[in-house]
């Protein structure tokens, strides 16, 4: 994977925000395939459109936007990760608050409506073509998601929400790749403990995700020391998939891995945020060049 986290597109483009590429106009993702992308990440929120949901009255980030973001992605020729954030707005290590029309369920129903919840979202993907390639069951769950239920603080019920999850993507198609996704990039005493935890209980799944920012998942030396531990203690390939700064130093890290066990990367949101590969008027930077030559490294072989 060359990947880009690219949710934020439609809401770029009712902006009226156009993006070029040396001086033409183009859609993004056609752009970011010419320079050697092979996957697009979409992040889906269950009922954004709420007044405390991630976009209100709009619903960006909702199945509809993200039926119609998979088309395009696939129209492109590009595969699709899938990150279900379990949530009506962003859910990450500090915050995973349960889905507003989830809210006061007994746990077996809770765990169920994830489950039913999952299968849905993928039945419609597949019903117009663009089952994804890879789906995440939760975004950075280091901390557990759907809280309070789901909370890192009991392990068997988090165990049991990933199991119910993993499940709806099998019972969808059993080919599907399933990605465990945590934000502890170089820290590894919290990664093995979140692993050893979860596999004892029974989760299965088929790849690891890092997030990697430096400012809270210290060095890249400390990352590839993680990802060298786990893919050997696991035995499990695993993907940074999402990281910002450090592009080509992170991709050179995962594809350097031994036995092949680095599935690649997947940058977040380089259309309009933090080291972007875009300016904010849509104009493509010299630092989209970088991905050309990862590409020509990593990819051109397959």
């Amino acid at each position: 994977m060359i990947g880009a986290d690219i949710s934020f597109l439609p809401q770029l483009e009712a902006r009226g925000i156009q993006f070029k590429d040396q001086g033409v106009t183009d859609d993004a993702i056609r752009i970011l395939k010419n320079h050697g992308f092979n996957y697009v990440r979409l992040r889906l929120f269950v009922n954004p459109e709420l007044e405390a949901g991630y976009s209100p009255g709009a619903g960006f980030c909702d199945l509809a936007h993200t039926l119609a973001m998979a088309r395009r992605v696939k129209e492109a020729g590009l595969h699709l990760l899938l990150d279900f954030h379990y949530s009506d707005t962003w859910a990450d290590p500090q915050k995973q608050f349960k889905p507003k029309a989830w809210e006061g369920y007994a746990f077996d129903q809770l765990k169920d409506t994830l489950k039913q919840y999952t299968v849905a979202v993928l039945r419609q993907l597949k019903a117009q073509g663009t089952l994804p390639d890879m789906v995440q069951i939760g975004n950075e769950i280091n901390h557990g998601m759907v809280w309070p239920e789901g909370h890192i603080s009991n392990l068997d019920n988090l165990a049991a929400l990933l199991r119910a999850g993993t499940e709806a993507v099998r019972e969808v198609d059993s080919t599907t790749t399933v990605m465990m996704h945590l934000a502890l990039g170089g820290q590894n005493e919290e990664t093995t403990f979140w692993f050893d935890n979860m596999i004892a209980r029974g989760v299965e799944f088929d790849l690891i995700g890092l997030s990697y920012y430096p400012q809270w998942h210290c060095t890249l030396d400390d990352l590839n020391a993680n990802m060298l531990d786990i893919i050997d203690r696991y035995q499990k390939d695993v993907n940074v998939v999402e990281y910002s700064a450090f592009k080509r130093e992170v991709h050179d890290l995962v594809f350097q891995l031994p036995g092949e066990r680095g599935n690649g990367a997947c940058i977040w949101e380089p259309l309009n945020t933090w080291s972007a590969i875009f300016d904010r008027d849509g104009n493509s930077l010299k630092e989209i060049n970088i991905y050309d030559e990862l590409n020509k490294a990593y990819l051109a072989a397959e």
